[in-house]
């Protein structure tokens, strides 16, 4: 069986395509909804229950009395995925091809040294256009690849279900997001990643909650930075600590550049000061003085 994770909040006007789109998958195999509500203000939660009603066995909504905010709403989601199999669709998304699941449930059961698949994408904007670029991802990857950088739509994706309702990553609520941190954990013992280089979905771009909650560019990578630091001192990844020291200081450099991107020169004059020790002093001066030069040009 496959669960069907799903986030949703005030998204009354989206959530029924949403939903219709995964109920028209054709499948050979059960597959359930796992919908994290987190006290909709809107008639999203109606509209759920209205759904709950008519397919009771196929729908398990996670709510409760109070908002509990995105990440944690995504913790106690995921962690009610039963599946063998988890696929992401948030509420404002949408699945546009009807053998999404059917064919990746397929190259995950032939191909037992793979873990997760995912595809490409469209994006639809907020004034109706539609743009389908996609940075190109390689066909067959593994943590040593991702660990560099987040490069799966999750609306696209689909994946062993190795939380088993309890994904063991304690300190994941201190962060905005937890997709990537989720993939990464799935193929930490080695198994690899498929991309097909088809569209099966539409994701709204600069819409809900996530556009609200946007950040700097540089506080996206130091997001990131911090989430790899957790991971390298997390037992758990203890096997990929030389692959993740060596992403932390790429992003360690790329903080410091997005800081003097926003003329930041103070604090990206500190990062640089700190990494002298770690990184060869002639290419790092050289990449301080490019960012610099961009900006006062």
């Amino acid at each position: 069986m496959v669960s069907v994770f799903m986030l949703v909040y005030n998204q009354e006007q989206l959530i029924e395509q949403t939903i219709e789109s995964i109920l028209n998958q054709k499948t050979n195999f059960p597959f359930n909804l796992v919908i994290g509500e987190d006290c909709s203000i809107d008639r999203t939660k109606e509209i759920l229950e209205k759904y709950k009603k008519k397919l009771s066995s196929q729908i398990k909504i996670i709510t409760s009395s109070q908002n509990v905010g995105l990440i944690n709403n995504f913790i106690r989601t995921v962690n009610q995925c039963d599946g063998k199999y988890i696929a992401i669709c948030d509420g404002d998304d949408f699945w546009t091809d009807e053998n999404k699941l059917q064919m990746q449930v397929d190259f995950l059961e032939s191909n037992p040294d793979y873990s997760i698949v995912f595809t490409r994408k469209r994006d639809l904007l907020p004034d109706g256009k539609i743009s389908i670029y996609q940075a190109v991802s390689p066909v067959v990857s593994s943590f040593s690849d991702l660990v560099k950088r987040n490069y799966i739509p999750s609306v696209t994706a689909l994946f062993r279900n190795k939380v088993q309702g309890q994904l063991p990553l304690k300190w994941l609520n201190k962060y905005p997001y937890g997709d990537w941190v989720l993939y990464l954990y799935t193929v930490n013992n080695g198994s690899k990643i498929k991309f097909m280089d088809t569209i099966t979905a539409t994701y709204r771009k600069n819409i809900g909650v996530s556009a609200k909650i946007r950040q700097s560019a540089s506080q996206v990578v130091l997001d990131n930075l911090n989430i790899l630091k957790d991971l390298y001192n997390d037992s758990i990844f203890k096997n990929n600590r030389p692959l993740i020291k060596k992403s932390i200081l790429e992003h360690e450099v790329d903080y410091m550049k997005r800081l003097n991107d926003e003329r930041k020169f103070l604090k990206a004059f500190i990062m640089f000061f700190c990494l002298l020790a770690n990184i060869n002093p002639i290419k790092l001066t050289r990449q301080y003085l490019f960012s610099i030069k961009k900006q006062l040009l």
